[in-house]
């Protein structure tokens, strides 16, 4: 009789580990989450991501850095212009993700994990380059009103900014930089500038966005805009590929120097079973983020991808819609005797750092995995992003998903897969269109 193999020791770590807070992240609400979720649809909001590390990375090697470890073409990245830049394996699975910014010609910008991991690979040398952590303060504007806040607060017309661009402005005589993008899949802008002028600058957009109704956005459900507009999020919704050669020494040189930038380890939770972390990895192609990919130069990955692309192989992005009746099962059995509850499925959105991951089954068979579940009051539905195999990936499919951490009680939920994003992307609607500039 065959045995099963055995599990990875890097996945029972993982799901042993116990899920802490994101620190820094500010308060878990303010308005209410119920209230603070309306406001991207009806007014705006703003959002407060200073607690992302931010680094500078300058030199004549600066581009070539960039160029050799992200999936991205840089055959046209004029200043001014921001990029979604995507780190990859050599198997083609994502490591980290966000936003690239050129400040000049040999100087640029980029938050969050990618700030830790661009400074590893610039410290491995061979990149003609200076790295610097900066202190800078990350404030998003979103909505339908988002515009007209932005404008009223600059005293500019910033109807010139197309997306995924961004220019210097003034707030409260404070100089920023406003980048155009919109993670509430709506019209936005991201403010960025010195963190001592946080509090001036946040003040002044609160202020210029009354009269619109601005709401402030707290932890406890800023996810959900990220899952209404099926923006994955690496911690989150899916396990970063940190796992082979790439990362060599990276845990240990991370966490000499950038220590300061991390908390408790995101813990994995649920009823996925996988018997390697490596199914749990996700392609930019998986993800949703193949029109980012580009063969124009050689990059981590870059084989991988190649095949993966001719093939067709691999996972597809959806939105799953679970079903209320069996939500309304889960959490009646809170109140039901001589029995133990199911897992509680939080709401809005699980508060603790955990990376998410549910069988998603169908006739019995696992055809991909859920990520977190999260409450969408506008839509009235429980939601999650999900990664299925190309057959369970056309709208209006339906699936089940597997409730429940091993050992625990469990049941399906069903649910019916949906379009990624759920919501219609506003992005890049046209500003000149949106509402005239007011001085």
């Amino acid at each position: 009789m065959a045995t099963a193999p055995a599990i990875d020791p890097i996945l029972t770590a993982l799901r042993a580990q116990q899920p802490g807070y994101q620190e820094g992240w500010g308060a878990p609400e303010h308005s209410g989450w119920q209230d603070e979720q309306r406001s991207w649809k009806e007014s705006c909001y703003l959002g407060d991501w200073s607690f992302l590390m931010d680094l500078e990375v300058r030199g004549p090697d600066a581009l070539k850095l960039f160029s050799d470890h992200t999936v991205n073409s840089y055959a046209s990245f004029p200043t001014g212009r921001a990029k979604h830049a995507i780190y990859c394996s050599e198997a083609g699975k994502v490591i980290v993700e966000g936003v690239l910014m050129r400040m000049d010609d040999n100087c640029f910008r980029i938050q969050s994990g990618p700030a830790v991991f661009t400074d590893f690979l610039a410290s491995r040398g061979g990149y003609d380059v200076t790295t610097s952590e900066i202190s800078t303060f990350q404030l998003q504007v979103s909505g339908p009103s988002a515009l007209a806040v932005c404008q009223k607060v600059t005293g500019e017309d910033l109807t010139d900014i197309g997306f995924m661009r961004f220019r210097e402005v003034t707030i409260a005589g404070k100089r920023c930089y406003a980048l155009r993008q919109g993670m509430a899949g709506e019209i936005g802008f991201e403010f960025h500038g010195d963190l001592s002028d946080r509090d001036s600058v946040s003040d002044a957009i609160m202020a210029a966005g009354a009269p619109h109704g601005i709401r402030r956005l707290g932890r406890r459900t800023a996810m959900i805009n990220h899952l209404e507009a099926a923006f994955p999020t690496g911690l989150w919704h899916y396990v970063p590929d940190m796992f082979g050669k790439e990362v060599e020494g990276f845990a240990e040189w991370s966490g000499a120097k950038w220590a300061h930038a991390f908390t408790t380890p995101p813990a994995l939770r649920g009823s996925f079973e996988g018997r390697s972390v490596r199914d749990y990895l996700l392609s930019p192609y998986e993800m949703g983020w193949g029109h980012c990919v580009r063969f124009d130069h050689e990059f981590t990955g870059r084989a991988a991808l190649v095949h993966e692309a001719a093939s067709g192989e691999g996972k597809r992005r959806v939105t799953l819609s679970y079903d209320p009746a069996d939500l309304v099962d889960i959490y009646a059995s809170l109140f039901e005797e001589g029995e133990e509850p199911f897992d509680h499925m939080d709401m809005p959105h699980p508060q603790r750092w955990v990376m998410w991951a549910d069988a998603v089954m169908e006739d019995g068979k696992t055809v991909g995995i859920a990520s977190s579940p999260g409450y969408s009051l506008w839509f009235r539905k429980m939601l999650a992003l999900a990664f299925v195999d190309a057959g369970q990936a056309e709208p209006g499919t339906r699936v089940e998903v597997l409730w429940g951490q091993p050992g625990s009680r469990q049941r399906m939920i069903g649910a019916t897969v949906c379009p990624a994003p759920f919501k219609t992307d506003r992005r890049r609607d046209s500003l000149t269109t949106t509402i005239p500039f007011q001085a």
